[in-house]
């Protein structure tokens, strides 16, 4: 079985795409062209991670990343990589499950979900306020440089309802080993309410608000191709502690 880090080495590559904040209410603001790359070296010991993003407002490209002479970026991170944190997990297709180890009170709360499949990158970052109610979302949708590869359509009502079957991948916070189960899932017209749709085959679930003295779970999915459905599921424990994240790969049944 892979290593979690063997799993973070499928995300390499260079990836154009764009952030894109979604309010709290569904409405869609300003999109900001992005160039994120992951490059190993050192025999894959190290990699190299590199994050370029220009102003919101800025035109994005039909690949992703900015248009041509859209001038030098705002903003530009760079960081190494040879060991990988507890508040992130990867599963065996490379996609992975970010966020904080802890609710605590007065602090900021998030968590990420990305998906990978091909030259594609679907990646979603859930924000809470200090409060911990649900603040916002950032939709982060991402294609391999030069690939040609093209955004997945809006998610529909119709491509989710009915029965799903698959496999599920959990690790959980005291064991990085992952589990191995099948799974079953049907989403019923009231299920599909409590679901966000949204841009590029994605779809989210999560609570209004969370807390330090009761458990939750959030929940983001992907839609990478017709009757194929992934979920990143990440949950937390009555006291607010991370507990596990499970990946899921359902096909309808």
């Amino acid at each position: 079985m892979a290593s979690q880090w063997q799993n973070f080495l499928r995300n390499l590559g260079e990836w154009r795409g764009s952030f894109t904040t979604i309010a709290a209410d569904g409405s869609l603001r300003d999109s900001s062209p992005s160039v994120l790359t992951l490059a190993s070296e050192d025999d894959d010991h190290l990699v190299r991670f590199g994050l370029r993003r220009w102003p919101a407002g800025t035109a994005v490209a039909p690949g992703g990343g900015p248009v041509e002479g859209a001038g030098e970026p705002s903003r530009a991170i760079e960081q190494e990589y040879r060991t990988l944190g507890r508040q992130v997990v990867f599963f065996a297709s490379g996609a992975f499950n970010k966020g904080s180890l802890q609710v605590a009170p007065n602090t900021a709360f998030g968590g990420e979900f990305g998906f990978i499949g091909g030259n594609r990158r679907h990646r979603l970052v859930q924000l809470y306020s200090e409060a911990g109610s649900f603040d916002q979302l950032v939709l982060i949708r991402e294609f391999r440089a030069g690939s040609g590869a093209a955004e997945c359509a809006p998610t529909s009502a119709d491509q989710l309802l009915g029965s799903w079957a698959g496999q599920s991948s959990t690790i959980s916070a005291d064991w990085p080993e992952p589990t191995l189960s099948d799974c079953r899932l049907a989403i019923t017209p009231a299920g599909l309410s409590r679901l966000k749709l949204l841009p590029d085959g994605g779809f989210c679930r999560l609570p209004e608000q969370v807390s330090h003295r009761e458990a939750f779970v959030l929940e983001g999915g992907w839609l990478p191709a017709p009757g194929r459905m992934e979920r990143l599921i990440r949950r937390y424990d009555a006291t607010g502690a991370w507990l596990s994240a499970s990946h899921e790969v359902l096909s309808r049944s």
